[in-house]
């Protein structure tokens, strides 16, 4: 048993090759690539696992060039690797905190970004419906960049017949209490109730540690928000996320709350008390809560009246001085 899974072990890896090339490889290759990665199978040994793979349809003889990933491998691959990705998100949200590098003080350095893709033919009805959102302070910050097909935001580039929007990221806040010396333990994406305007509870929640994917993501494609209502309205319920801070801290990083205010970064965040539930949710000893609203909301409005949006929270780093307000953006 543990021979078998061994070698499943070793195929695992070979198709992870494959996927991450693109392109046919061959044995040799391969072998050399498991070599740097503390794997060591000869070119013959790989050559055997590689005619298996074919015979169960996860790759495919493209001449001399080497194999291909099917779409079964590429499946395969992605199943397998499942439990693997458990808790990436709290790895990606630790990752983004430490390489933004704004600057609360001088206000540069970059910010963290989400980024949603619009049809360019349904902008300026998702414009018309982001807009209260922004209005009502439903996010961290109002600043946004916005880029046409074929130009960049951050290190991603925008797909044909689509644009851009980007949309401060709540982890630029885990970036600036990091840089001020505030350990931030981020615990889980939610859907927070507004009651007339004012935010009430959590009614659904996904930890980010047992999650492989954003839970933010997740609730707008669910069709679970209410972001349009409450930013119209004052009754719905919007994306947020909940965060601890050592409750030493909290004096430090209710000052600090402020000072991001002034730089644009000023949405809808909720500091509880030490020791006390924030929002409901509990604390703990010698911790505060705090609740931030999510960078997405706008883009989840837009959803909800029935723009084809594709968001990706937590999607790259952008420079302060790249990104304006939205009122000042014209379309």
């Amino acid at each position: 048993m543990v021979q078998e899974r061994l070698l499943e072990r070793k195929t695992l890896a070979i198709l992870e090759i494959l996927q991450e090339a693109g392109r046919p490889l061959g044995a040799r290759a391969i072998s050399q690539e498991l070599a740097r990665r503390g794997v060591e199978l000869n070119e013959r040994t790989v050559r055997y696992h590689l005619l298996h793979l074919d015979e169960r349809g996860f790759t495919r003889l493209v001449g001399r060039n080497g194999r291909l990933l099917t779409e079964k491998g590429e499946r395969e691959v992605e199943g397998a690797l499942v439990v693997d990705r458990v808790g990436f998100v709290n790895a990606r949200i630790d990752d983004l905190a430490c390489r933004a590098d704004f600057d609360l003080h001088g206000r540069r350095g970059r910010l963290v970004v989400n980024i949603t893709f619009l049809p360019r033919e349904q902008e300026t009805r998702a414009v018309e419906a982001m807009r209260p959102v922004f209005a009502a302070g439903l996010c961290l910050s109002d600043l946004v960049v916005r880029a046409e097909a074929g130009e960049r935001i951050g290190d991603v580039e925008v797909p044909t017949g689509m644009v851009g929007w980007g949309t401060v990221c709540s982890v630029t806040l885990n970036a600036v209490l990091l840089r001020h010396g505030v350990p931030v333990e981020s615990t889980f994406g939610g859907l927070l109730e507004m009651v007339g305007g004012t935010p009430r509870r959590f009614t659904e929640i996904i930890s980010y540690a047992g999650s492989t994917l954003d839970p933010i993501e997740i609730f707008i494609k669910g069709k679970m928000t209410g972001v349009h209502a409450a930013a119209t309205g004052g009754d719905g319920r919007i994306c947020a996320s909940f965060r601890l801070i050592p409750a030493s801290a909290r004096d430090a990083v209710a000052g600090l709350l402020g000072e991001m205010k002034a730089s644009g970064l000023g949405g809808t965040v909720v500091l509880g008390r030490p020791g006390q539930p924030c929002l409901e949710v509990p604390a703990g000893k010698e911790r505060a809560g705090m609740v931030v609203a999510g960078g997405l909301n706008p883009p989840a409005a837009a959803e909800e009246i029935g723009v084809d949006t594709y968001s990706k929270a937590m999607a790259s780093l952008v420079e302060y001085r790249d990104m304006v307000p939205f009122s000042k953006l014209r379309i």
